[in-house]
């Protein structure tokens, strides 16, 4: 997958512009604050219809403007599928093959890109919210259904706090509708943890080979799944679904005292192992780093095996945090077969690097200009 142009209306610092790219690597060069940034950002809108950086749509407008507009061509095996995102005031369009699209599954996945940045360290050290948010945004991309299971569940699951925090004022409970909806949102729970458990083994399986590369054989990495459901083998569907919805029905009474669900893949984490001690309590600065990169990387792979394609490849800025071995690793895993966008201030000590030559954007000030 690869995409071929990009045009840009009224976004961030984007007054109007087309751009038209390598397939291979392509670099963003320039000082900050200029809109390197903003372009990665773009695309990765285009791909999810949100940006990683706000949740305010507003801010993604360009400044006295109220409508901002997306367009990319985006060339695949089997064709070319031209996507677009219209940013107003009445919320935001998506639309496949200038055809409008009333679901998000039938628009997300046309387009896969796998962001990389600093702060993606955080993914290893931060909190279990930071993780989950990991797996929805991944495992959304490559499967409609995880996205239509997770959107569900959110849905009932706010129905049900609500429920709780009803319940926890007034005294009164109707253990029939608090049975229903309990039903519901395990259903749906059920499906993302066994989707989870599956799709994160693929996951592991990559990049534990990526892992081991880059540490010379010297350490292995592997992945554990917490969630609240017995996990001791592979359960079922149905078997989660159980033991998921007893754990909430027995527990009514500390959730309503509480206010809130307290058990569900909303409260699920996973933990990167190295030599079977959790990185983000034990690891070192290197392992963590090392850990991120072989995570990123194994996405790759994961989406070139669930949908065929190779996803795009978006680094904002992370060459200048890795050292030249773990450079190495990231440049020779890209080499031939992933389109990338590079974000960097200089290209000292990274274009010797790369096999092809790169395409090179100047930015300055929401303008581009490509060096020849």
């Amino acid at each position: 997958m690869r995409i071929t142009t990009l045009q840009l209306r009224k976004f961030r610092n984007y007054e109007d512009v087309s751009i038209e790219f390598n397939s291979g690597v392509n670099v963003l060069l320039g000082n900050n604050a200029q809109g390197k940034t903003n372009l990665l950002e773009s695309i990765y809108v285009l791909a999810l219809t949100k940006s990683h950086r706000t949740a305010n749509n507003k801010e993604l407008i360009s400044w006295h403007n109220d409508y901002a507009q997306l367009k990319g061509v985006i060339k695949k095996h089997l064709g070319n599928v031209n996507l677009e995102i219209d940013l107003g005031k009445k919320g935001k369009k998506a639309k496949v093959n200038y055809l409008e699209q009333a679901k998000l599954s039938s628009y997300i996945g046309n387009l896969n890109v796998i962001l990389f940045a600093p702060e993606d360290l955080s993914i290893v050290k931060g909190s279990p919210s930071v993780r989950r948010k990991f797996m929805d945004t991944e495992f959304s991309q490559i499967s409609s259904q995880y996205l239509y299971n997770t959107t569900q569940y959110k849905k009932i699951l706010k129905q049900r706090n609500n429920y709780l925090k009803k319940i926890q004022y007034s005294g009164k409970k109707d253990e029939i509708y608090l049975e229903v909806i309990s039903k519901q949102l395990a259903n749906f729970g059920s499906k993302i943890i066994f989707q989870r458990l599956n799709l994160l083994k693929k996951l592991e399986n990559w990049a534990k080979s990526i892992h081991s590369e880059i540490s010379q054989n010297m350490e292995e990495l592997t992945f554990k799944y917490l969630t609240s459901v017995e996990l001791k083998s592979l359960p079922s569907k149905e078997r989660i679904y159980e033991m998921l919805l007893a754990s909430l029905m027995q527990n009514q009474d500390k959730e309503i005292h509480q206010g809130t669900t307290l058990y569900g893949p909303h409260r699920d984490d996973v933990q990167f192992l190295i030599d079977k001690r959790n990185v983000q309590t034990f690891g070192s600065q290197g392992q963590q780093r090392t850990t991120a990169l072989s995570l990123k990387l194994s996405e790759i792979d994961l989406m070139k095996e669930e949908t065929g394609e190779y996803p795009i490849l978006l680094l904002d800025d992370v060459l200048s945090e890795l050292d030249d071995g773990r450079q190495t690793h990231l440049l020779n895993a890209i080499q031939n077969k992933v389109q990338t966008f590079i974000t960097t201030t200089s290209l000292n000590g990274m274009t010797k690097d790369l096999a092809e030559k790169p395409a090179i954007f100047n930015i300055n000030n929401g303008k581009l200009s490509k060096n020849n």
